[in-house]
C-alpha cells in the first residue's frame, strides 16, 4: 500500500509519540484496597522525607525543600511541628554555616539514644547545585538537654562539588554516609573525626535506569532524567555488611572490615563490593534485628522485605502508601512517612505540585525489633 509523504510523516511522529510514552511510563498495578492493619499516626503540613522515634516514643521528622525553604527539622508534638533544636538551627546563615542548617535530609535515633541529623550541603542532586563549605554536617542533639553536642563538618576533599550527603548508618565508632550527589560513600570515625571517600563511580554505586513512581518517570525541572546513584544503606546487625543501592537498585553489599580501614586504597575496596539481587524504585529502607531488609516500592506503593537469603515478599500494599521514604523500625512496628516527592515540581519537570495535604505518617504493627548496632 502507498501512503503519501503527508501520511507518512504522520505515521512517524505517532509511532515516535508512541516510543517516547512507553519511555517515560513503566506499567504499575496500583492497590485500590486499604489494609485495617495501617494506623495513620501524624500528619504535617509540609513534605517530609525522614522519621525516627526515640525510646520514650518522641517523634521527628525531617522535612524536604521541595515545596519551598522553611523549617527542616521539627518534633511532632500533638500534631504539631516544632523546631528543633530551636528556630535559630532552622535559619540558613551563610556567616555561620556549620551552626546553622542548609538542607537537612535525613535523621535517626542513634545507638546512644540521641539525635543524629545529615545536613546535606547541597539543594540538590544533579541539579547543577554546588556544595556549600561549611553546610555538610552530621549533628549530634542531646534528646536529654535538646542541645547540640557535636557536629563533624565535611570538607574536600571529602567533600567534593557536586556532594549531596544523603544518609547515614551507625557501626561501632563509624559511621557510613551516602552521597548520590558525588555518587560515593563517604566514611567517619566517629572517635577521631577523620573520614574518607570508598565506592566512587562504583559500577555498584551509580544509577543504571531511571526512576518509577506511580508508573511514572522522574522529571527534572529542566526536563531531565532524575537520576539517583548510591543512596540508600543498612547495617546488618552483626555489623558484618553495609548494604546499600542507587534509588532503582540493584541491592548491593561490602564487608563493613573494607569501608572502616583508611589504610585501604579505593581500588582495594572496591574490589569487595557485590551484586546481592536486582531490586526496584526505592523511596527508603530500614533493617530488623534478624536481617530483613524493608524498602518501598513507589512504583506499585507498597512495601517489601528483602530476607538475608535475598528472598522478597510483600510486606504490606495501599494506595495511602505514597511515596514512602525513610523508615523506621521501632519495638513491634514499622513507621512509614508518605512524601508524595513524585507529586513535587522537583519531579515532574516542573509542572505544579499535586502533593495531597497533609502528608502522612502510617504505623504498621509487625512482629520485629530495630536493629541493636544501629539504634535503640
Amino acid at each position: 500500500m502507498k501512503h503519501s509523504l503527508k501520511a507518512l510523516v504522520t505515521m512517524i511522529a505517532l509511532a515516535s509519540s508512541a516510543q517516547a510514552l512507553a519511555h517515560d511510563t513503566l506499567p504499575a498495578t496500583l492497590p485500590t484496597q486499604q489494609d485495617s492493619r495501617l494506623q495513620q499516626v501524624a500528619t504535617s503540613p509540609r513534605v517530609w522525607n525522614g522519621i525516627t522515634v526515640s525510646q520514650d516514643n518522641r517523634l521527628f521528622a525531617s522535612l524536604t525543600q521541595s515545596e519551598g525553604a522553611g523549617l527542616q527539622l521539627a518534633e511532632v508534638v500533638n500534631n504539631q511541628l516544632k523546631a528543633f533544636p530551636d528556630e535559630s538551627w532552622n535559619q540558613w546563615n551563610a556567616n555561620d554555616p556549620e551552626h546553622h542548617f542548609y538542607h537537612v535530609n535525613a535523621l535517626r535515633i542513634g545507638p546512644d539514644g540521641d539525635l543524629w541529623v545529615m545536613d546535606s550541603g547541597n539543594k540538590g542532586i544533579g541539579t547543577g547545585d554546588q556544595a556549600v563549605t561549611g553546610g555538610a554536617k552530621l549533628v549530634h542533639i542531646s534528646l536529654a538537654t535538646g542541645k547540640v553536642m557535636n557536629s563533624y563538618v565535611f570538607k574536600s576533599p571529602t567533600l567534593q562539588s557536586t556532594s549531596y550527603l544523603d544518609d547515614v548508618r551507625f557501626n561501632g565508632d563509624f559511621a557510613y554516609i551516602t552521597d548520590p550527589g558525588a555518587v560515593g560513600l563517604v566514611v567517619l570515625n566517629l572517635k577521631s573525626g577523620k573520614s574518607w571517600r570508598v565506592l566512587d563511580n562504583h559500577p555498584l554505586s551509580i544509577d543504571h535506569q531511571p526512576i518509577y513512581a506511580d508508573g511514572k518517570k522522574l522529571i527534572l525541572r529542566d526536563g531531565r532524567e532524575k537520576r539517583v546513584g548510591l543512596d540508600q544503606l543498612e547495617v546488618s546487625p552483626d555489623g558484618k555488611w553495609l548494604y546499600y543501592q542507587a534509588i532503582p537498585g540493584p541491592l548491593a553489599r561490602i564487608e563493613t572490615r573494607y569501608l572502616n580501614d583508611n589504610t585501604l586504597s579505593a581500588a582495594e575496596v572496591a574490589k569487595h563490593a557485590e551484586k546481592v539481587r536486582e531490586t526496584w524504585s526505592t523511596g527508603g529502607t530500614a533493617i530488623d534485628a534478624d536481617g530483613n531488609i524493608y524498602a518501598s516500592d513507589i512504583n506499585t506503593r507498597s512495601i517489601k522485605r528483602i530476607a538475608p537469603d535475598g528472598q522478597v515478599t510483600t510486606v504490606v500494599q495501599d494506595p495511602r502508601l505514597v511515596w514512602i521514604d525513610a523508615m523506621w523500625v521501632s519495638n513491634g512496628a514499622l513507621w512509614m512517612p508518605s512524601g508524595q516527592i513524585n507529586r513535587t515540581p522537583a519531579t515532574t519537570g516542573g509542572k505544579p505540585s499535586t502533593v495531597e495535604y497533609p502528608v502522612k505518617l502510617y504505623r504498621l504493627p509487625l512482629p520485629i525489633k530495630p536493629s541493636p548496632l544501629d539504634h535503640k
